[in-house]
């Protein structure tokens, strides 16, 4: 499999179907994971951070809507489940009230079983275009550091590095505008979500962590600006 191939997440617990969606879909070139229940589903959603998501809503250990409320309404900065996962419904509850209750539980299609697969293929195919397009998903590169918010990987000069889940979204948070001065406050309230600041440590200790990661042949990304915060720059400033 390529190594670029688009991750699909199939949340299926009828296996004649999940084999034959794996297959198809190897053969057009994504990289299919199975999982025939939700928590099984959940567990990828959290290690492999796939770019869509088919579920199926009739799952052995809890109904696939609730899988999919639980998606809608993580936090992104906590862990790696991803809120904007695109998710495709394959049910066989093909009434109108189904169909609504998916869409108001945040799904971004519905198909009805049984289904024909060139048509599904071409939903799949929309849904992952759109998802590129969508503001703070893009890969981004700042110097010779690479970020792929969807995939949740960090690269510098190629080399893969491993962040902590906090570590990540302060980084994250940063290269939302490189070389901006993001102030104490707007980073403990968006990346720890704190109302009330007080005196702590935390953002300092993770962007010390953060900048020692990131440090491969003694690029500086994570500056400290002085009784302000932090900001984030391209390797070539050293302090």
């Amino acid at each position: 499999m390529h190594p670029h191939s688009p991750t699909i997440l199939i949340v299926e617990d009828h296996a004649v179907t999940r084999r034959f969606l794996a297959d198809n879909l190897a053969a057009d070139g994504y990289e299919p994971l199975e999982a025939q229940s939700a928590a099984d589903g959940l567990r990828l959603m959290t290690t492999r951070s796939p770019e869509l998501a088919i579920i199926d809503l009739g799952l052995p250990d809890r109904d696939g809507l609730e899988l999919l409320r639980e998606v809608r309404e993580t936090d992104d900065t906590t862990g790696r489940l991803d809120p904007r996962l695109p998710v495709v419904i394959l049910s066989g509850r093909a009434t109108e009230l189904d169909r609504i209750r998916g869409f108001e539980r945040g799904c971004d299609d519905y198909l009805v079983k049984p289904f024909s697969y060139p048509e599904l293929r071409g939903r799949i195919r929309a849904l992952l275009r759109r998802a590129r397009t969508k503001p703070g998903t893009a890969r981004l590169r700042i110097g010779s550091l690479e970020l792929d918010p969807l995939a949740r990987q960090v690269r510098v000069d190629g080399e893969p590095v491993q962040l902590a889940k906090k570590e990540f979204a302060l980084l994250r948070a940063l290269a939302t505008e490189p070389t901006r001065v993001f102030t104490r406050e707007e980073l403990l309230r968006g990346v720890w979500g704190y109302q009330s600041l007080g005196a702590t440590r935390t953002l300092d200790s993770h962007a010390s962590r953060l900048r020692k990661k990131l440090s491969l042949g003694g690029n500086a990304f994570v500056v400290n600006v002085w009784g302000i915060g932090y900001r984030l720059v391209d390797g070539s400033v050293t302090e």
